[in-house]
């Protein structure tokens, strides 16, 4: 299986994860939107150096990961491309600070090292719950709650459109890849000579894939919205989820919950 293969492949097998049945995928997409929102919202405000309260967050993505029946696996390998450049923000920080802010045994840990480790964390967690929301739901119903937000209808449209058709896009780079494969035998890739051609011809060719795309939107009824896109409104079990995890979220936020289970357990 060559890479463009491979890339389809997981296209489809996201689309397959975003169909099950788990109480997570049951939830209301709004609902589920709005809490990463907020999750990562309360991820990235924590201090620097607070590396302790911080640690605490990775229960949300991890348990939701358990009940929507996803292996946490999937998640690291589905990014397994993006991760290293979010890891590689902050490799600099041991650098730029080296106050030392407490000894293990006999081995300082400086200020970078624990921003460091904060930073990257952050990161990390953020793709984990942005990772859950598109695994658990369709992207049709993202687009739907987007709309129910008042996030202007061309924005939605325009990203609904890009997630689902980056296939075709896919496949005719392979096809074209496959015909200049079968033109020059035996080498490996693409000549340099070749981009410029490649390129254009790969333009022409999507213009021409998108008027015929476009032709049939327009002959079953297209005029900018996806009816069956639209949502009932959030039930009870969505506002107990909404406001459950809020409330986590803030109690995480507001109070360093390992440190004080620590000293509870201590006594």
């Amino acid at each position: 299986m060559n890479k463009l293969t491979k890339a389809q492949t997981e296209l489809w097998e996201m689309d397959e994860l975003a169909k099950g049945t788990s109480p997570i995928h049951g939830l209301h997409p709004l609902a589920k939107l709005a809490v990463t929102v907020f999750y990562i919202f309360t991820v990235v405000s924590f201090p620097k150096y607070d590396l302790s309260g911080l640690m605490i967050l990775v229960l949300y993505p991890v348990i939701l990961y358990q009940i929507a029946d996803i292996p946490v696996s999937t998640c690291f390998y589905k990014l397994r491309l993006v991760l290293p450049l979010v890891c590689a923000v902050g490799l600099v920080n041991p650098f730029l600070d080296r106050k030392i802010l407490l000894y293990i045994g006999t081995v300082p840990i400086t200020g970078g090292l624990v921003s460091m480790a904060t930073l990257m964390l952050k990161g990390v967690f953020s793709l984990m719950a942005s990772f859950l929301l598109i695994a658990t739901t369709p992207i049709d119903r993202i687009c739907a709650a987007l709309g129910r937000l008042h996030v202007p209808q061309v924005l939605t449209t325009l990203l609904l459109l890009t997630y689902r058709y980056i296939g075709l896009m896919i496949r005719e780079v392979a096809v074209m890849s496959e015909s200049y494969a079968l033109r020059a035998p035996g080498q490996k890739g693409i000549h340099f000579s070749a981009w410029g051609s490649f390129l254009g011809q790969l333009l022409l060719r999507s213009m021409d894939r998108a008027e015929e795309l476009y032709g049939s939107m327009q002959l079953r009824g297209f005029q900018g919205e996806y009816h069956y896109a639209r949502l009932d409104g959030p039930r009870g079990k969505d506002w107990l989820f909404f406001l459950g995890s809020l409330l986590l979220f803030l109690a995480a936020r507001n109070t360093n919950l390992p440190e004080l289970l620590g000293s509870l357990f201590m006594r």
